[in-house]
């Protein structure tokens, strides 16, 4: 019998005529044949195999389809060069009308049956694994000389005809601080499964213990390591036993064909250089995007970043937030806005009209990414955002009316009764709360404007939600502002007491897990709208939301286009809110400014340049 030892430097011919005789005392091909491809095998009627190769082009993430042999044909030449499948793997799973009937060494006692069937050769992520060491990445469970973890979830595939099932995941740890080589390691080989397609909490995949794999052998995680997880060919399994043929055979997971094709080594451009960005503490949660994307996004802080009123903002910024909050949107699927700032106490309304625009571009970006949204705001405003929202929509801002909620205190549990599902907070209704130019709390409890008037009496307590969303896994907040007083700048309070005028009483002492700063709060929300845009056209990123399951959304671009903020749109819009009396900040006037500042040749030059620069 051959021992485990030298096996990795054996060539693929040899280790196949190795297997073939029956000869290994070993119980999966992980670290065999280093460097080499290895492959899933799945062997179907061939009344089945169209459907079957439909399935696997629409979930190529899972399924990378390397060789779809004939029916009866027991060779793939263009993968090995004396193979015969019914001998060369280790073991192989026998399933009959849906159900697993047996193990077996040999499928040759089935030849006769084998002669109307087709066996599909599906990439395998075995295949990485020389590439992974190769950039200083311990493999764990070759260091503990067992086989991969492997974990069905919650994760749909994209189904066709009667192949349906979630995927199916492999399980690795990996140090955190290797975290961006592993993703670079393994991004370009697709036929290995790519780039991972989650890193973090195994919960948001629907895997409840990690110790307790569906198929294979627990992988024990060292201190510091985070699991990442990637897609599997082992969901072809799950969708050969959905099917329920009458007869199918596949490989036993972890006993792999191994090929003779050396895993491809290609040059990638600097758009497809991925970059990891943590977006959640509780629950751990990183996301990808590549190194293209996040550069334009970067250039939108850089952009929205000036200080117009030259209030001392610039020592307010905090870097890379506008990426970060983006990307944890991008992965939420409900958002909850908010916003209002009645610092003109002495009109009706006293809202200022820095504020509702961007909140409206974000609405609106998140509308065509198809995602659920809703604003809150005071009970007093309603009447007046419920006749903006209605005005949005027929200008063409928005594609549909806006959710529109208020938020009073009631007792001690209204916050998580607002913001989950009968209070529980293990069903938030909202993934990520927005809020963009809305009063924020200060330290004595206060909410004041810059010039240090309290104007609490007409702000309701909405800080509340982001203080209860603190401890509610699964929320993350964000806060936009260009002053340090508003909800989510308690991030920045220190700084606002020490370079804002009146900061020491003004600042809010609420905090967001992302602060974005601009010099004006509306600029903020065009911000996030386009870096949306620049996320959801980014194929690196767009893949990993999708869990590299079904197709590429970038059909939709027209769509999200059309959503992103405009000089026309936000001059209607801003007409709008003049009609309605809604003021700038800093004039209480009634001219086609915000915040002192004219709409002509600083605010729509402000919009033209961060379109310019998410469309480029």
């Amino acid at each position: 019998m051959f021992l485990t030892g030298g096996l990795k430097s054996l060539l693929p011919h040899v280790l196949r005529r190795i297997i073939r005789c029956n000869r290994l005392s070993i119980s999966n091909t992980s670290g065999m044949a280093e460097g080499y491809k290895q492959a899933n095998v799945m062997i179907l009627h061939k009344s089945l195999a169209d459907d079957f190769e439909k399935f696997c082009h629409a979930n190529d993430g899972p399924l990378p389809l390397l060789y779809r042999s004939k029916p009866g044909d027991w060779k793939c030449p263009s993968l090995s060069s004396d193979s015969d499948i019914r001998t060369d793997c280790l073991q192989y799973k026998i399933y009959e009308h849906g159900a697993c009937t047996g193990s077996l060494k040999s499928l040759k006692e089935y030849s006769e049956q084998l002669k109307d069937m087709v066996t599909f050769y599906l990439g395998c992520s075995f295949s990485f694994e020389k590439a992974v060491q190769n950039a200083g990445i311990p493999i764990r469970n070759i260091e503990q000389k067992c086989n991969i973890s492997m974990y069905k979830t919650a994760v749909p595939c994209y189904s066709v005809s009667t192949f349906c099932c979630n995927l199916v995941v492999t399980m690795r740890p990996i140090p955190e601080s290797k975290l961006e080589a592993a993703v670079l390691a393994t991004s370009e080989l697709k036929e290995a499964h790519g780039a991972p397609i989650h890193m973090g909490d195994p919960g948001l995949l629907g895997i409840q213990d990690l110790s307790k794999p569906d198929y294979g052998d627990p992988v024990h995680l060292h201190p510091g390591d985070i699991p990442v997880f990637w897609a599997c060919g082992v969901t072809g399994v799950e969708a050969v036993i959905n099917c329920r043929a009458p007869l199918a055979f596949t490989h036993s997971p972890g006993c792999m064909f191994i090929t003779d094709l050396k895993n491809d080594v290609t040059v990638r451009s600097s758009r497809e250089v991925p970059q990891v960005h943590c977006i959640s503490q509780d629950p751990l949660h990183y996301s990808i995007v590549s190194a293209e994307a996040a550069q334009k996004i970067k250039t939108l802080e850089t952009l929205i970043g000036i200080d117009p009123g030259d209030r001392g903002i610039i020592h307010l910024h905090c870097q890379d937030e506008l990426l970060k909050a983006c990307l944890s949107i991008s992965h939420a699927r409900s958002v909850l806005i908010t916003t209002g700032f009645p610092t003109h106490f002495t009109y009706e309304p006293p809202e200022e009209n820095d504020g509702p625009p961007g909140a409206l571009a974000i609405a609106a970006m998140l509308q065509a990414l198809e995602k659920e949204v809703a604003i809150v705001t005071d009970q007093r405003a309603m009447n007046l955002n419920k006749k903006i929202i209605e005005e949005a929509v027929q200008l063409g801002i928005l594609k549909r009316p806006v959710a529109l909620l208020s938020y009073q205190r009631e007792n001690a549990n209204s916050a998580l009764m607002f913001l989950c599902e009968n209070g529980n907070p293990g069903s938030p209704r909202f993934d990520h709360l927005i809020a963009i130019e809305r009063a924020g709390m200060a330290a004595d409890g206060n909410y004041y404007n810059a010039r240090k008037v309290n104007i609490k009496h007409l702000v309701d307590p909405i800080d509340e939600l982001f203080l209860a969303a603190q401890t509610i896994p699964g929320i993350t907040t964000t806060g936009v502002g260009d002053g340090g007083n508003e909800l989510g700048m308690g991030k920045v309070k220190d700084a606002v007491k020490k370079h804002i005028k009146n900061g020491d009483v003004i600042a809010c002492d609420v905090e967001a897990d992302f602060t974005i700063v601009a010099g004006v709060s509306n600029w903020g929300g065009y911000a996030i709208a386009c870096a949306l845009y620049i996320l959801s056209t980014c194929e690196i990123h767009d893949r990993y939301l999708r869990k590299a399951v079904g197709f590429p959304q970038l059909s939709k671009k027209m769509v999200w286009l059309s959503a992103l903020p405009s000089v026309t749109k936000e001059e209607k819009l801003l007409k709008t809110l003049v009609r309605h009396r809604v003021r700038s900040g800093k004039t209480a006037s009634l001219e086609m400014e915000v915040d002192g500042l004219p709409f002509y040749n600083t605010h729509s030059l402000m919009i033209e340049k961060l379109l310019q620069e998410a469309q480029q």
